[in-house]
C-alpha cells in the first residue's frame, strides 16, 4: 500500500466511524449532565421548602417546545429553500446543456440533483399545507393557552 492510500483510508474511517461515534457521545454526555443538574435543582428546592409542588417546578423547568405554528413554518421555509435550489440546479443544467459548457455526465448529475432537491422541496411544502389544515384547531388552542398564561 502506498502512503496516500493509507491517508485516504484514515480519512474515510475517521469520517464514517469515529466522527459519528464522537458526536453521539458528546450529545449523550450533554443530555446526562442536563438531567443531573435538573435533579440537583429539584433536590435543593425540596431541601429549602419541603411543601413545594414538584410537578409545577418540573413543568417550569422544562424548556418550552416549539409551537405547532413554528414547526409548520420551519417546514415551509425548508421547502422553499430546497425547491429554489432545485429549480436553480435544473436551470443551470439546462443552460449548460444548451450552451454546451460542460460534460454531459456533469449536466445529467446536476439536473438529477436539482430534480431531487425540487421533489424534496415540494414534499415539504405539501407537508406544510396538509399540516396547516389538519392542525388548525390545535394551533388555535395553543394560541389561546399562550394568551391566558
Amino acid at each position: 500500500m502506498e502512503s496516500h492510500d493509507i491517508v485516504g483510508l484514515f480519512i474515510v474511517l475517521g469520517t464514517a466511524v469515529i466522527l459519528p461515534i464522537t458526536i453521539i457521545f458528546l450529545a449523550l454526555r450533554g443530555k446526562m449532565a442536563s438531567e443531573r443538574n435538573r435533579k440537583e435543582i429539584i433536590l435543593a428546592a425540596l431541601e429549602k421548602n419541603a411543601d413545594i409542588d414538584i410537578e409545577e417546578l418540573v413543568r417550569k423547568m422544562n424548556a418550552p417546545d416549539k409551537l405547532l405554528k413554528e414547526k409548520l413554518l420551519n417546514k415551509l421555509q425548508w421547502g422553499l429553500v430546497t425547491a429554489f435550489l432545485g429549480v436553480g440546479a435544473i436551470a443551470t443544467a439546462g443552460c449548460m446543456g444548451y450552451v454546451g459548457g460542460g460534460h454531459p455526465k456533469d449536466i445529467y448529475t446536476l439536473g438529477f440533483g436539482g430534480a431531487v432537491l425540487l421533489a424534496v422541496g415540494i414534499a415539504f411544502i405539501i407537508s406544510y399545507i396538509v399540516g396547516r389544515k389538519m392542525l388548525a384547531k390545535e394551533m388555535e388552542a395553543e394560541e389561546r393557552n399562550l394568551r391566558q398564561a
